[in-house]
C-alpha cells in the first residue's frame, strides 16, 4: 500500500503580520499534486491542522478545500493535535467521511466503513482503522490523537505520563487481531526530538516527553508536533511541518514522506520536497542602501533583516524599507562608532532584562524598582 505522512499544517499561522493564505492554498495543491503522481492510496495528517482552536473561515475553507480535492485520488486519515479544537475538527465527520476523508478526535470516534478510490476503511473502533486497498492489501492503524488527560476525560492520578501514553498505546492496538501491518499515528513530543522556534515551549515539556523506546513495535510511527522532519529511534517518524514558520528555519528544506507498507514491512521510503511555499531569509547590512539591494535579490522571499548602523534610522529610510514588500521583520542595531559596535542577541534574555535594557534606551537612565516590579507582577516574573 502506498502512503503518504504529513502534520503540522498549521493553516491560518500568520509569519509575525503577514497572512499567508495564498501559501497553504498551494502547499495543499502540491500534496494533491504528488498523491496523484506518486500513486498515493491513503495520506496520513499527524494532527495541527490549524493553528488555534478557533480558526477563521479562510483557513478552514482553504483546508476542507484542500483535503477533498486530495481525496479525489487517495484516502485521508486526520488526527487533531494540541493547536486543533479536536470537537469543532471532527465535527464534519460524518460528511467528510462520504468523501473519503476520516478524521479522529480525542473522543476515538470509529470511522465510516465506505468504499473509496486508493485505500478505504473495512474495519474501525475506538482508536483504530483497517484499511484496505483494491489489490486486497490491508494496513492497521492505530490512532492517538494528542494525548492528555483532560481531552481523555481523566482525572489526574498518580499515573505517571509514559504509562498512560503506554496504556493509550495498547488500547488503540487491541484490534491488529490478524497481525496486519501496521502505523501508529499520533501527534506526541518523544524525548531526543530536535525542536525550532515555532512550537510552544509549553507543549514541549519535560513531565510529557515521551521515551523513543516506549514507541510500539510497529512498522511505521507517523509523528506530527515537531516542525523539523527527523527520524526517533528504530520506526518513528516526524514528517515536519510543509512550511517554514519562523526565521530559525531559514535553509531548511520541508518535505513530506512517501512510503509502501506490506508484510515486509516499509519499502521505496523517500521523502519529497515541498517547494510551493515561500523561503524565510536572513539579511545582513551596515546601512539602508545596502539592505534594500538585499530585499531586492529575494523578492520571492519573505524576508528578516538585521541593519548593523552607527546612528538611528530617518523617517526617510524607514518609509524606503517599508516600501519593499518582501520585509517581514527589521533589526536595527544602533552603536556609537562601528569600532565598538558589538551585535547582541535577546535570545535566553529574562524579561526583568529586556524590559531594563528598553527603559535605558529609551530614557538614558536606569529603571525605577516600583515600575519594575510592577511590570514583573504582570508577567508573574519572580
Amino acid at each position: 500500500m502506498k502512503i503518504l505522512h504529513t502534520s503540522d499544517l498549521h493553516i491560518g499561522k500568520k509569519l509575525i503580520n503577514v497572512d499567508r493564505y495564498d501559501e497553504y492554498r498551494a502547499v495543499l495543491a502540491e500534496i494533491y499534486s504528488i498523491c496523484k503522481r506518486e500513486g498515493v492510496e491513503l495520506a496520513l495528517i499527524a494532527g495541527d491542522v490549524f493553528d488555534t482552536y478557533t480558526p477563521s473561515a479562510e483557513a478552514e475553507q482553504i483546508f476542507y478545500g484542500g483535503i477533498k480535492k486530495i481525496a479525489e485520488v487517495a484516502s485521508v486519515l486526520i488526527i487533531s493535535g494540541n493547536h486543533d479544537d479536536y470537537v469543532r475538527l471532527t465535527a464534519a465527520a460524518a460528511l467528510a467521511g462520504e468523501l473519503g476523508i476520516y478524521i479522529v478526535g480525542n473522543d476515538l470516534q470509529p470511522v465510516a466503513i465506505k468504499k473509496h478510490v486508493g485505500a478505504y476503511p473495512v474495519a474501525s473502533d475506538s482508536g483504530y482503522v483497517v484499511f484496505e486497498n483494491v489489490a486486497g492489501e490491508k494496513v492497521y492503524v492505530n490512532t492517538l490523537p494528542y494525548p492528555n488527560e483532560a481531552r481523555f476525560k481523566e482525572g489526574k492520578s498518580d499515573e505517571a505520563f509514559a504509562d498512560k501514553m503506554a496504556r493509550w498505546i495498547a488500547f488503540g492496538q487491541r484490534g491488529n487481531t490478524q497481525n496486519y501491518p501496521s502505523i501508529f499515528l499520533s501527534h506526541i513530543f518523544v524525548a531526543g526530538g530536535v525542536v525550532s522556534d515555532s512550537e510552544r515551549e509549553i507543549d514541549l515539556g519535560g513531565a510529557r516527553a515521551f521515551p523513543a523506546n516506549m514507541l510500539p513495535d510497529c512498522a511505521y510511527c507517523a509523528l506530527g508536533h515537531l516542525h523539523r522532519k527527523q527520524k526517533i529511534g528504530k520506526n518513528g517518524y516526524y514528517s515536519g511541518a510543509p512550511m517554514q514558520f519562523t526565521f530559525d528555519e531559514c535553509g531548511s528544506k520541508k518535505s513530506i514522506n512517501v512510503f509502501e507498507l506490506n508484510a515486509c514491512g516499509v519499502t521505496n521510503f523517500k521523502e519529497i520536497e515541498i517547494t510551493s511555499a515561500k523561503q524565510l531569509v536572513r539579511l545582513q547590512a551596515n546601512d539602508v542602501t545596502n539592505g534594500v539591494e538585499l530585499l531586492k535579490k529575494y523578492p520571492q522571499c519573505h524576508a528578516e533583516l538585521t541593519l548593523n548602523l552607527t546612528e538611528p534610522l530617518t523617517p526617510a529610510e524607514l518609509t524606503l524599507l517599508r516600501a519593499q514588500d518582501n520585509l517581514v521583520a527589521l533589526k536595527a542595531e544602533v552603536a556609537t562608532s562601528a569600532q565598538d559596535y558589538v551585535a547582541q542577541s535577546n535570545k535566553n534574555k529574562s524579561a526583568s532584562e529586556l524590559f531594563s535594557e528598553f527603559y535605558k534606551s529609551r530614557f538614558n537612565s536606569e529603571v525605577p524598582q516600583e515600575l519594575l516590579s510592577l511590570f514583573l507582577s504582570l508577567t508573574e516574573e519572580e
